[in-house]
């Protein structure tokens, strides 16, 4: 059975010397390096317990050490899970809980959030080819056979319950091939990496289709407009990223006084992870003096499932034909369809999936007989084969490129005291999606702002928490009670900026 880490086997055959990955931590590996410090990572996971099967779970920021721990962990024969480092404890605590890892590794010398987890953890550096990392030993199942799973991606879910997604070695595989075949990656590219690498974007889209065709991955820890300018000024040839972050390297531009980005390298932009306003596409293109491609995906379908590859000032704002391989149809019958041409969004192919891990419930109601996934988005297909997404039939929000799911943020909120219930939307705002709040207090007793705020701040990871908060002492309901969330954004209008 092929599986990821032969995709390093085959570059380290091919070209041992060309360049793997550079990080804003200074390392900058060949793909020879890379394998080398993976395998000498893999030794301190074998000599800490970790068998076949069992999980090493990471809290990640992006670095070169980060890479060699997925293929270190592939190379034990047990299953990575990337975690955003900026989760809370009660958030790491509860995938903990659900995952058993027999470790827990953390990038303390990136991540000052890394450091903190560490700290609590009692964790221990372990150093080596592959720089520093911590390390904590954990559960262990290792009886559990997980047949070609190769990463657990948790989301909290919208009860707030942990939800991982088993990825399979043969879906990452084809999710990558994908990407490098729809950038035309070569090995004298160089792509930013300033996606994380705890999200299916910037795992199976960057740096496994990177790994595929050999190419540079300029990896950063977090993103900055300042770095993703001075990068694409000096080598980057490929940008994948989220519409807000080409959003604030377009404001970082301009305040230097520049209207367009003029880089002498950068041949190839695209945005992901969040709807595209087509006024706002117009202005990027301008920006970039290069097409801005589109394109459709979710952690269940190992990154993406449709691309755009138009023209530059190409009116289409769809989100591309399916890539080679995958089905999509549209049921119009599904809630939220008009029983003809629109509806939930199906989508079928090699790269779905395996199912949500010890959640047979929750895999029973996205896969279906047939084997279509039920994507929880609307859409239509035209007749060019083109998938343009209409909405989503679930409430989740997509800001920054992270998944941030309503009912958990309501809780967060309605734990206050003075909190009587909350409403959570997004609002579609400069090319990203903004988390509001809507709070119903009791008259006189109103909670102070900057309390409200500290005291979810606790809860939630900062991309989580309401970009605006509006209380008031009533919110739109139907007779039943039932909030009327589609009402929100309308009813407050005034009291948002």
């Amino acid at each position: 059975m092929a599986r990821v880490e032969d995709f390093l086997k085959d570059r380290v055959a091919l070209a041992p010397d060309s360049t793997a990955v550079s990080d804003s931590s200074g390392a900058h590996w060949s793909y020879a390096q890379l394998d080398r410090a993976s395998d000498d990572l893999a030794d301190h996971l074998r000599d800490a317990g970790v068998q076949p099967n069992d999980r090493v779970l990471m809290l990640v920021e992006n670095c070169a050490a980060a890479v060699a721990a997925l293929h270190a962990t592939w190379k034990t024969g047990a299953v990575i899970i990337p975690f955003n480092a900026r989760q809370t404890e009660a958030e790491v605590a509860r995938v903990i809980k659900h995952a058993t890892p027999a470790v827990v590794l953390m990038t303390a010398h990136v991540s000052a959030d890394a450091t903190a987890h560490a700290a609590r953890m009692n964790a221990c550096e372990v150093t080596g080819a592959f720089g520093s990392l911590m390390l904590v030993k954990g559960a262990s199942d290792p009886d559990e056979v997980l047949h070609d799973v190769a990463v657990l991606l948790y989301t909290t879910g919208t009860t707030g319950d942990p939800k991982g997604v088993m990825l399979k070695h043969s879906g990452i595989r084809f999710g990558g091939i994908a990407s490098s075949n729809l950038r035309r990656m070569v090995p004298s590219d160089v792509v930013y990496g300033a996606l994380p690498m705890s999200h299916v974007f910037g795992l199976v889209s960057v740096l496994t289709g990177a790994c595929y065709t050999g190419t540079h991955v300029k990896i950063e820890a977090r993103f900055s407009a300042q770095k993703l300018y001075e990068a694409a000024m000096n080598g980057v040839t490929i940008i994948p990223a989220v519409p807000q972050m080409h959003a604030m390297v377009m404001q970082y531009s301009k305040e230097q006084g520049m209207q367009r980005l003029g880089s002498p390298t950068v041949r190839y932009v695209s945005s992901g992870g969040a709807p595209l306003d087509p006024a706002w596409k117009r202005k990027a293109e301008a920006f970039y003096e290069l097409p801005l491609q589109n394109g459709f995906g979710m952690t269940e379908t190992s990154s993406g499932a449709s691309a755009t590859d138009n023209p530059i000032g190409s009116p289409d704002i769809s989100v591309g034909p399916v890539t080679p391989g995958t089905q999509a149809r549209i049921d119009a019958d599904a809630p939220g369809g008009n029983g003809v041409d629109e509806g939930e969004v199906l989508v079928r192919g090699p790269h779905l999936m395996k199912g949500y891990y010890r959640n047979d419930a929750e895999t029973a109601k996205a896969l279906d007989a047939n084997g279509w996934l039920h994507t929880g988005d609307l859409g239509r297909i035209d007749a060019q084969g083109r998938l343009h997404i209409l909405g989503r039939s679930k409430e989740l929000i997509i800001h920054g490129g992270f998944n941030v799911y309503p009912p958990e943020v309501e809780a967060a909120l309605n734990d206050h005291p003075q909190v009587i219930q909350s409403a959570v939307v997004g609002r579609t705002k400069d090319g990203d999606e903004e988390v509001l709040a809507f709070v119903q207090v009791a008259d006189g007793d109103r909670p102070d702002l900057v309390e409200l705020r500290a005291f979810i701040k606790e809860r939630l990871a900062g991309y989580k928490l309401p970009k605006h908060i509006v209380l008031t002492t009533a919110l739109p309901a139907a007779p039943t009670g039932k909030l009327l969330k589609h009402k929100m954004i309308e009813t407050f209008a005034d009291q948002l900026p």
